[in-house]
This record gives structure tokens, C-alpha cells and sequence, in this order.
């Protein structure tokens, strides 16, 4: 889909003006599940799953959009404050009410937006939406951010505009991603280092097909069990202000008083910041077998303390792993749904896939999405 000339084509032929072309990737999180909202550690992967935009200047003093995956075109007044709808459209303008609170003005302009990141997933296409738009209108008055800080002025799209409680893990991924590597992201100060993916190692995404949603329903109500029980601890340790800071043993101290699903989902971020920490340290020194451990040990926790899993994807992770060529899978992304990864040598990738596909198929009579991907660049202006 990765294709600037059709989408060149595309935006001419609807608004008869020559675009420049950008593009953002989606991202599958290796590790690190509900981690980053607590100020802790995450480490996902661009993937070749993206959206492109095409942006042109305007004389009239309008936004036009078109989404190519809705086949909607919305028009809005450029230099009024942008006010959100409840549709797709609230993340590309989001992006400008973000950007435009920062002094930024802008002019009139066409955007054309097309992607392949499937909605709902799990892999971050609001992310890629947000970052991609953020490249393209900046484009326009000659202003750029760096990687970090553009990412932070995205997770503000979600969370202000949108209204998506969201952690930073998505929008900084899909701006600083690097192809053949997963990054470690430390949330609290936005530092980050890469690990090269070996070669030989495939990165295989199922999905279950179950659609989720983090503006609303349980990914609040999970944010807000874990902060309660943060609270706790920091009324005995004044310094833990976000779980990153707590322990195990903290747990084991006034675990009592918490509610015990609150306890559940401390837990969880307390022991998937340890295991996301040493999964880096797996994969840069090359042992497959360890990180595949951990992985297991990160949807056992978040299938069962966090709660955030489902049967159809607890089935997807269940039916891989008895398969040839298997290193590690779990649930990815906020969870309720959405897609498992699967880190299986190359040599096997294909039959890997395809047979997890049939036996998914046969035991829940819901037929999945399953691709073969590999670790892509950032964010960046394509031509």
C-alpha cells in the first residue's frame, strides 16, 4: 500500500494540486503492556503497517480532508479553533488545535489521507494518523520538532482532543521508530535506546479480529485501578508518584489495602516494567529463548492480573505454541481484543502464519487477519 504515486494520483485528481507525501508507521509493542501511563518501560516496533498523507496549500481559507479508508471529505475553517466531532476527523484536526495552542498558524490546505493500519487492531493507527499529519502541516509553514517532542505534542492530540487517555508508547514509536530494531522507551524522560532484531527472527501479527477501543470502557477503568492503588503506596512512600516507582514488596506490605483488583493491576505494571527491562537486555545480546520467556510471561500476567485480555486472543496465543519455529507470543496493544505478535524464525514464518490462521479459524469460526512484518523507519516525508 506503501505507494506515493497512487496516492499522488489520488490527491490530484480530487483537489488538482501537487502534493508532498508522508508517511507514519503503526507499531506492534514487543513487551510492556499498561506500563507507560505509570511513567515505565515499553518496547515496541515500527512496522510496515502505515498511513500516507498528501498535503497541498489552499487559497480559500479552508481544511479539506479526505480519508480514502472512510471515503469521507470534511471541510473546516482554517484559523477558527477546531472542535471535535466524534469521528475520524477529530485526529487530524486535533493535530491542529495541538499545534496551533503552540503559536502555530496555518494555512488553508488539502490533506489526503490513506492507510493500511488496520482500525481497531491494537497497532496504532491513531498514532500514525496524529504523527503523519503532525509532518505533513508543519510541512506547510516550514516548521519541524524533534522526534521526542513531536511525539508528546501527538499523545496531547489523544488525550485533550480526542479524549483518549492514553500513555506515550504509540505516537513516539511511530515517530522514532528504526528499521530492524525494537526501542526500549523510558516514559518518564522520553529516553530511549534501540536493539537490533536478528536477522532470522520474523515478527508475526494475529489478529484475533476483535475490535477494541481505548477511549472508553475498560482501558479507564484499568488506568484508574492501578493509580488507586499507586495512591496507597505513596501514602506509606511519598516517593512513588506512578507505579514505575513501587516494588514487589510494596505489594507485599499494604496490598491489603487495596481493593483486590486494584492489587491485581499493580501487579501487573510493577512486574511487566522488570520483565520489559530485561527483554531488552535478552534481545541485545541475542537470547531468543529468554525473551520468548518473558513474552510468555507478560500475557500470563496481563491475561490474568491486568484482565486485559479475551478468549479469542488468549485462543491465538494458546493454538502458536506448539508451532515450528515459535520464540515467544502474546497479546500487544491496550488490549480487549486486537492482535497478538509472535516473534517465530524467518525460515518458518510463512507455514507459521498459515497454520495458525486455520486452526484460529476452526476452533473460534472467526476468520483472522495474519501478516508477516518486519521492523520499518519513522515517521518521514517520502518525496
Amino acid at each position: 500500500m506503501h505507494d506515493p504515486a497512487a496516492l499522488r494520483s489520488m490527491h490530484l485528481a480530487r483537489f488538482n494540486a501537487e502534493p508532498a507525501i508522508f508517511v507514519a508507521p503503526g507499531r506492534v509493542n514487543l513487551i510492556g503492556e499498561h506500563t507507560d501511563y505509570a511513567e515505565g518501560f515499553v518496547m515496541p516496533v515500527a512496522i510496515n503497517f502505515a498511513t500516507l498523507a498528501a498535503i497541498s496549500p489552499r487559497t480559500d481559507g479552508k481544511i479539506v480532508i479526505y480519508s480514502e479508508n472512510f471515503g469521507e471529505e470534511k471541510a473546516f475553517d482554517a484559523g477558527v479553533t477546531p472542535k471535535a466531532h466524534k469521528d475520524w476527523s477529530d485526529y487530524p484536526m486535533g493535530v491542529v488545535a495541538i499545534l496551533s495552542g503552540e503559536g502555530h498558524k496555518f494555512p488553508g490546505f488539502s490533506l489526503t489521507l490513506w492507510g493500511d493500519v488496520p482500525l481497531g487492531s491494537g497497532l496504532s493507527s491513531s498514532a500514525a494518523l496524529e504523527v503523519v499529519t503532525a509532518l505533513a502541516v508543519l510541512s506547510l509553514i516550514g516548521a519541524s520538532y524533534p522526534g521526542p517532542q513531536l511525539a508528546r505534542l501527538c499523545q496531547r492530540v489523544e488525550n485533550e482532543f480526542v479524549g483518549a487517555n492514553c500513555g506515550i508508547m504509540d505516537q513516539f514509536i511511530s515517530a522514532n521508530g528504526k528499521k530492524d530494531h525494537a526501542l526500549l522507551l523510558d516514559c518518564r524522560d522520553l529516553s530511549y535506546r534501540l536493539a537490533p532484531i536478528p536477522e532470522n527472527v520474523a515478527i508475526v501479527i494475529a489478529n484475533t479480529m476483535v475490535k477494541h477501543s481505548i477511549a472508553g470502557g475498560d482501558y479507564p477503568t484499568r488506568r484508574r485501578e492501578s493509580e488507586a492503588a499507586c495512591a496507597i503506596i505513596a501514602s506509606h512512600r511519598p516517593g512513588v508518584p506512578f507505579l514505575r516507582d513501587a516494588t514487589l514488596e510494596d505489594l507485599e506490605k499494604w496490598g491489603h489495602e487495596m481493593e483486590p483488583k486494584s492489587l491485581m493491576r499493580a501487579r501487573h505494571v510493577i512486574s511487566e516494567n522488570l520483565r520489559t527491562v530485561a527483554a531488552s537486555e535478552a534481545l541485545l545480546r541475542g537470547d531468543m529463548k529468554e525473551l520468548g520467556r518473558l513474552m510468555a510471561e507478560a500475557h500470563k500476567s496481563y491475561s490474568g492480573d491486568f484482565e486485559g485480555s479475551c478468549v479469542e486472543a488468549d485462543t491465538m496465543v494458546d493454538l502458536a505454541q506448539d508451532l515450528p519455529g515459535l520464540i515467544g507470543a502474546r497479546l500487544t496493544g491496550g488490549g480487549f481484543g486486537g492482535c497478538t505478535v509472535n516473534l517465530v524464525e524467518q525460515k518458518y514464518a510463512e507455514s507459521f502464519a498459515k497454520t495458525l490462521g486455520e486452526r484460529y479459524a476452526a476452533k473460534t469460526g472467526i476468520v483472522p487477519e495474519i501478516h508477516v512484518c518486519h521492523a520499518s523507519d519513522g515517521a518521514h516525508r517520502m518525496e
